[in-house]
């Protein structure tokens, strides 16, 4: 049997609203497709994302899926995530380091060879490249091309993540050129067709 590549970065919906969102969460993880689960939750309180972090970790744990806590260092570690996701505007690699020592720290480097440079040097364990296409779930200020994917490949052997309005019609080509992990959100959770579980069964 083929054993199933975990390519997907699955990014948490902007609220978790009651319980059955674990179960459903429990569901998609036994697919195994899923590498990564970031929790990211940028409207609640430090205390709420610890309770639901908490509950999530004990399912990516049962599944054998990372967590990464997104912008909070110490979140991640109140939480004992696997690692914590830094935008350009949140703290730098090396002050997330001092918090959460070997853990994983993933980077966002928009479109830009200078940044995935930086972030190189700085040993970010991944690196988050986008948008590669339109988006909802956050503002696009930045658009990247396929062949900023292969760039950063010659230059580096850290895993790549893509990122920005990935879904049915366009991950294939994603893959195909060499993308370690593909950051999905709003085609599992806002998706008007499939419900989650479906939608990511349909990403073989």
């Amino acid at each position: 049997m083929k054993k199933t590549k975990k390519f997907i970065y699955l990014i948490s919906p902007r609220k978790i609203k009651s319980n059955i969102f674990y179960s459903e969460l429990a569901s998609i993880f036994k697919s195994k497709k899923i590498s990564f689960f970031q929790l990211r939750l940028k409207k609640e309180n430090s205390k709420k994302i610890i309770n639901i972090g908490k509950k999530i970790k004990k399912l990516c744990k049962r599944f054998n899926v990372k967590l990464i806590i997104n912008d909070n260092p110490l979140l991640a570690k109140k939480i004992n995530a696997d690692g914590c996701h830094l935008g350009q505007s949140d703290s730098t690699v090396f002050e997330a380091r001092k918090i959460l020592k070997k853990k994983i720290i993933g980077v966002t480097c928009h479109n830009s060879k200078k940044l995935i440079k930086k972030a190189i040097i700085d040993r970010a364990d991944y690196i988050a490249l986008g948008a590669f296409y339109y988006t909802k779930t956050k503002k696009v200020k930045y658009r990247a091309k396929i062949k900023l994917i292969k760039e950063a490949k010659k230059i580096t052997k850290i895993p790549i993540v893509v990122i920005g309005g990935i879904n049915l019609n366009n991950y294939k080509k994603l893959l195909l050129n060499k993308a370690n992990f593909l950051a999905i959100s709003s085609y599992i959770w806002n998706n008007k067709k499939y419900k989650p579980l479906k939608a990511i069964l349909k990403l073989k």
